[in-house]
């Protein structure tokens, strides 16, 4: 009995319904009228979405079942080795360098846009760094691994790169004012539309928005960057607001006549947990050890993942170049 009670509360709290279920238990409606009553409401939208989606693929003949496996393996051993590190180090990060702020925001509208350009800022440096250090990007790339888009995506992390992302996040934040209660409320938006962003197809096929495309990250710019085509490598690092890869050139639209093909360049098994949670690590590992010289096995951890001490670079840099001077000679 205890073992099917602990599998309870873990759907329970995957399906994000325990707090919910607390207040009409005592019927104090009153609380969805606060802060943590409309969270609480938003909350089970993701996991609810992702119930849905999958049914729609069944219906379509389309399950991507192999990703779904695969990225529920991921959740449930993320939930056991990693459940609290991250908050920890948000917490870390306050305590340290609040201090330093020069100022602190206050709870208005046009202090809130100002904390989300900041968080933007912070969530852009974390996710190219992740794309552009090889380490780095062992801990990002079984994020990348699936083959397929679906709502599940947004739980395929290794287990330490939400504690490396908060602490940037985190730091760029605290560091330039933003008070630690609105960070949470930035925190928890950003959290529901990044994973909202990684709708499939089965659920929203032109997923572009209209006009909403040309001022914000919509679903298409997180399709294309989760893309390996050669147009679409390593663009899109913004979560919400595309301001920052505007800014340093990193912004890539859809184009309708390319078909997006998913995945990370290195040959994969997507179908097996420990070649997608693992895999970037043991080549890092290989890469390193073969290595000659100190200085080539350092830059192998330092440098861009496709990098190579005998110059032969594939990186996504060297591709992507190499792809546009062919189309405009």
């Amino acid at each position: 009995m205890e073992i099917l009670d602990i599998l309870w509360d873990e759907i329970i709290g995957f399906l994000g319904i325990g707090s919910a279920w607390e207040i009409f238990e005592t019927g104090n409606y009153e609380v969805f009228r606060t802060y943590d009553g409309i969270v609480t409401l938003i909350y089970p939208l993701i996991p609810l979405l992702v119930i849905l989606e999958f049914i729609l693929g069944l219906v379509y003949k389309k399950p991507q079942t192999k990703v779904y496996k695969v990225n529920f393996l991921i959740y449930v051993f993320n939930r056991f080795i990693g459940r609290f590190i991250a908050i920890a180090m948000v917490t870390l990060c306050i305590g340290l360098f609040q201090e330093y702020a020069p100022f602190q925001t206050k709870p208005t509208w046009y202090w809130l846009i100002y904390g989300y350009i900041v968080w933007e800022f912070g969530h852009f440096i974390y996710h190219y760094l992740g794309h552009k250090v090889r380490l780095f990007w062992c801990l990002h790339s079984t994020h990348h691994a699936p083959e397929e888009m679906n709502l599940t995506v947004t739980y395929a992390h290794f287990f330490l790169e939400a504690p490396y992302a908060d602490v940037i996040r985190t730091t760029v934040c605290i560091l330039l004012g933003v008070e630690p209660a609105m960070l949470f409320l930035i925190m928890f938006i950003d959290g529901t539309y990044g994973a909202f962003i990684h709708v499939g197809e089965n659920f929203i096929k032109d997923a572009r928005f209209g006009f909403l495309n040309k001022f914000m990250l919509t679903p298409s710019h997180h399709r294309v960057h989760h893309a390996r085509n050669p147009l679409y490598i390593d663009t899109n690092f913004c979560n919400l607001l595309n301001i920052w890869d505007r800014v340093f050139g990193t912004y890539q639209e859809e184009n309708t006549n390319i078909k997006i093909d998913y995945g990370i360049t290195r040959k994969i098994n997507s179908g097996n947990f420990f070649d997608v949670y693992f895999g970037e690590f043991i080549a890092l590992a290989k890469d390193i050890y073969h290595a000659p010289g100190f200085k080539n096995k350092i830059s192998y951890l330092i440098m861009p993942p496709g990098w190579s001490h005998t110059g032969e670079h594939k990186t996504a840099k060297v591709v992507r170049d190499q792809y546009l001077s062919k189309l405009n000679p």
